[in-house]
């Protein structure tokens, strides 16, 4: 299989994994909407992907109905079909349950459950055109949850059955759904982890982006008489400080 000339979709795409996976698939000659809420990161992207157009940024704050919106029907106006769409995008709180808020449990659930719930809906048409793909990166806190992460894994599990759901629904249209459960990773995010749990941050010594981005793109290579529907992935250090 190939992924020349696909039309691909992939939140999260400013920074860390959502950006290699974008990058990933515009050196493979895709043509990628890369979702985000920085515009110089998302330009920096494209002018990496090194090939004029391959790389479209889409400015978005998925927590806003209004910038979905937009995403899908920027997208559906260039193009009725979509061959990928990658849910990357996350956002995380942690504390404990004395310590959340309401407000902070919203947030989480906007970014990391809403969203990929309605851009999955709007453009399912879409997906279903051209028999696509579905992929959603998420995280080893959905299988298990621990003491300071505790509304982000739930909407971590939540996304794991929203896969599982549509899954079920869209594999009689052709669509293969992937859910990727990611542990620790080199990321802006996880630095931001590391600095709230009062822990050294050592990159090197977790998963880098560019590692879930091959095992993404794998994926979405397998000929179509197979389906990759789960795959874990942490760190090869066990390290307690770094363990997934």
């Amino acid at each position: 299989m190939s992924l020349a000339g696909h039309r691909c979709v992939v939140t999260g795409a400013s920074s860390g994994i959502g950006r290699a996976i974008a990058l990933d698939l515009a050196r493979a000659d895709a043509r990628v909407y890369a979702v985000g809420r920085r515009r110089d990161e998302l330009e920096a992207l494209a002018a990496e992907a090194g090939k004029t157009g391959a790389v479209v940024p889409v400015l978005a704050d998925l927590e806003s109905d209004a910038d979905i919106e937009t995403v899908a029907r920027d997208v559906l106006d260039a193009g009725a079909y979509i061959d990928v769409l990658v849910h990357s995008a996350g956002a995380i709180t942690l504390a404990g349950i004395d310590a959340l808020t309401v407000a902070d449990l919203d947030r989480e659930y906007r970014v990391n459950l809403r969203a990929p719930f309605e851009l999955t809906r709007r453009l399912l048409p879409a997906l279903r055109t051209a028999r696509g793909q579905l992929v959603f990166v998420n995280s080893s806190a959905a299988l298990r949850a621990g003491p300071s992460n505790v509304s982000y894994a739930a909407t971590k599990a939540g996304l794991t059955a929203l896969a599982d759901g549509v899954r079920a629904q869209v594999n009689a249209d052709g669509i293969r759904v992937l859910t990727v459960y990611v542990g620790r990773t080199a990321t802006p995010m996880q630095e931001r982890v590391h600095e709230r749990e009062g822990r050294r941050y050592c990159g090197e010594l977790l998963l880098r982006p560019e590692d879930v981005a091959e095992v993404v793109v794998s994926s979405l290579l397998l000929p179509r008489s197979g389906e990759v529907t789960e795959v874990s992935i942490r760190p090869m250090s066990k390290l307690p400080e770094v363990s997934s």
